[in-house]
């Protein structure tokens, strides 16, 4: 094994302050291995004027905030990729794995940032480029107008400052590590309010058999793991991705089952099916399969069937 990583990640503070949370424990644990850090640009981070990542996705050749990295890591040029789980689609590329999720996870919750949801008057402008986002707020308050926003934290919390908005919504996740959550803010319940399956958890990516996987193999999180997999599955088994309103949210109850809950939202928030279910920990794919089961039973086909017509 070559004492030295090669750790790829996007440019922005966020994407390396998540690459300093994973790595300053992890450099402890392996003394003598030398961990370099490489800056890849994705198709989100290089277009900010395309309105939704859907199109940009279309336009990178996949994923808005993936593609890039996942290059960079078959071809060599990188051994390990740190991902926010919850923009990695769910199948990963061929030659390629996701290592056991590190813990602790961040909080899983979305943050109404500038107001409270009961503080905002009729037909606020309320700024989010997530279509689970748009949905969940919409069938909460069908008044409000939801503005498409698009950028870094810092960037989307100042339009409710020096912008037209009234609030944004943002993942507690990425306000807790930048320290940037505001004094005005309301954090919203997840069993109401279900965020972006893996929303919180790192991904780690490695190619299959490489010398990095094998010094990593150890590390991680299992409870995470099983967590964030039961929601993966979820979104596997409903076909969905980032541009489709599924929201999903794992955990490990005090009875020591594995809970999972999901919300499948039309984008004018007018319908919605709920389900929820638990089960043992060492199954969270089939947990997750069943609960998308009891989606699609209740009507969810339909709704993303209406939401993914070009």
């Amino acid at each position: 094994m070559s004492d030295v990583v090669r750790i790829g990640s996007r440019a922005s503070k966020l994407a390396k302050t998540q690459v300093t949370e994973w790595l300053t424990p992890l450099a402890q644990q392996l003394p003598g291995v030398r961990f370099k850090r490489e800056i890849i640009l994705e198709g989100g981070d290089q277009d900010r004027v395309t309105p939704t990542l859907a199109e940009v996705a279309k336009t990178a050749g996949g994923s808005a905030f993936s593609t890039n990295q996942e290059a960079a890591l078959v071809t060599g040029r990188v051994d390990v990729i740190v991902h926010s789980l919850k923009d990695l689609p769910t199948t990963v590329t061929e030659g390629t794995v996701l290592l056991t999720t590190p813990g602790p996870r961040e909080d899983v919750r979305d943050v109404l940032c500038g107001s409270t949801l009961e503080g905002l008057p009729q037909g606020a402008r309320v700024g989010t480029g997530a279509p689970r986002r748009v949905a969940q707020l919409l069938a909460l308050r069908p008044d409000l107008d939801v503005v498409p926003i698009r950028g870094n934290v810092p960037g989307r919390l100042a339009r409710t400052t020096k912008g037209a908005l009234d609030a944004v919504v943002l993942a507690a996740a990425g306000l807790n590590r930048l320290g940037l959550t505001p004094d005005v803010h309301e954090v919203l319940d997840p069993t109401v309010f279900p965020p972006s399956p893996g929303q919180g958890a790192l991904g780690i990516q490695v190619r299959v058999d490489s010398p990095a996987a094998k010094l990593l193999a150890q590390t991680g999180d299992l409870h995470v793991d099983v967590c964030v997999r039961a929601e993966r599955a979820l979104l596997a088994e409903l076909h969905g991705g980032c541009s489709v309103p599924v929201g999903a949210w794992g955990r490990i109850g005090p009875d020591g089952l594995l809970h999972l809950s999901a919300a499948v939202t039309s984008l004018n928030g007018a319908e919605q099916v709920t389900a929820a279910g638990e089960g043992p920990v060492d199954d969270p794919e089939k947990l997750g399969a069943c609960v998308a089961g009891e989606l699609l039973a209740q009507g969810a086909a339909g709704i993303l069937a209406t939401i993914r017509k070009p």
